[in-house]
């Protein structure tokens, strides 16, 4: 019986305030929309480093003919040079963060800058001669990019030294601010859907006083009185959990996996796996909002 009564308490409750319980199941399902989005647009950024980092290298390039590098005085680099190059790159302290030594010559260099750049107008005048010779190293550690820097940086006929973990800092930052940006955007909808289910427990309760009055006087507990308008705001709030589950799943799927994952496919992707990691997260959220709505509102309005 208690159970029914507190069932159809809460029916009377959601159809006296059906507007505002819309109005809670969109602003819950918006802003948890907003803290899904940046908890994938995060895992987005782990999975991308983890796949870049593994694969970037650092390029050592060695003296052209024509340099003003103050290195590059002496002209083009020579065998000399490059094996005191390899001897420095070999030495013990810098051995272990090396992984593999890949050299490249200038008409490799060149070949590779055909196959990238072979259909621009400009790059018909590039011939090998304007290439540089390289070193391409592969760590075993890319944090440890400063230690083998430091090492080969200033030799003679070392022209530069470049990391290509440093191409992806820029996008990384971008992405990263990009996540701030959705987090701070999901914390003000977070207090607007506060302020919103608190509203609407306070209208239910206020709706109902002469009742919550009667079953005061006829001895019913604090929490029976106050269960249906709890529960009001946990099927509101969890309704709207459960649109934002569902509209990021279905972004996921077919913007990301089944759009941009057949179109630009070096990219490592989120998947619907990751939402539905996501997912408790944001019931968790969802639970949270109506329990300090509740706590707010009730100790106040419920007392007759």
């Amino acid at each position: 019986m208690r159970a029914q009564f507190i069932l159809s308490e809460i029916g009377i409750g959601l159809r006296r305030n059906l507007s505002m319980t819309i109005s809670v199941v969109l602003v819950t399902f918006v802003c948890l929309t907003f803290l899904g989005a940046a908890a994938l647009l995060q895992a987005q950024i782990d999975k991308m480093k983890d796949d870049w980092y593994d694969k970037v290298e650092v390029s050592v390039f060695l003296c052209p003919a024509n340099s003003a590098a103050p290195t590059c005085a002496a002209g083009e680099v020579t065998q000399e040079q490059r094996d005191d190059i390899l001897a420095a790159l070999e030495a013990p302290q810098v051995d272990a963060f090396v992984q593999e030594i890949y050299p490249e010559s200038k008409e490799q260099a060149f070949e590779a800058f055909q196959r990238q750049f072979g259909d621009q107008f400009w790059a018909s005048a590039a011939t090998a001669d304007d290439m540089n010779a390289s070193l391409r190293i592969k760590l075993s550690d890319p944090e440890q990019y400063q230690v083998v820097a430091d090492v080969v940086s200033g030799r003679p006929g070392v022209e530069s030294v470049e990391d290509q973990r440093r191409l992806f800092d820029n996008l990384f930052l971008v992405l990263d601010r990009a996540t701030w940006a959705a987090g701070g955007l999901a914390a003000i909808m977070l207090l607007a859907a506060v302020l919103l289910i608190t509203t609407t427990i306070r209208l239910s309760a206020l709706s109902r006083k002469r009742e919550t009055g009667i079953m005061r006087l006829v001895g019913a507990s604090t929490l029976f009185i106050q269960l249906p308008f709890m529960l009001e705001g946990v099927i509101a709030a969890t309704l709207g959990a459960a649109l934002a589950i569902g509209g990021l799943w279905l972004g996921v799927e077919y913007l990301v996996t089944d759009w941009l994952g057949q179109s630009v496919t070096w990219i490592p992707y989120v998947s619907t796996s990751d939402v539905l990691a996501v997912a408790p997260l944001l019931v968790l959220v969802a639970l949270v909002l109506a329990a300090i709505s509740s706590l707010v509102t009730l100790s106040r309005y419920t007392k007759v």
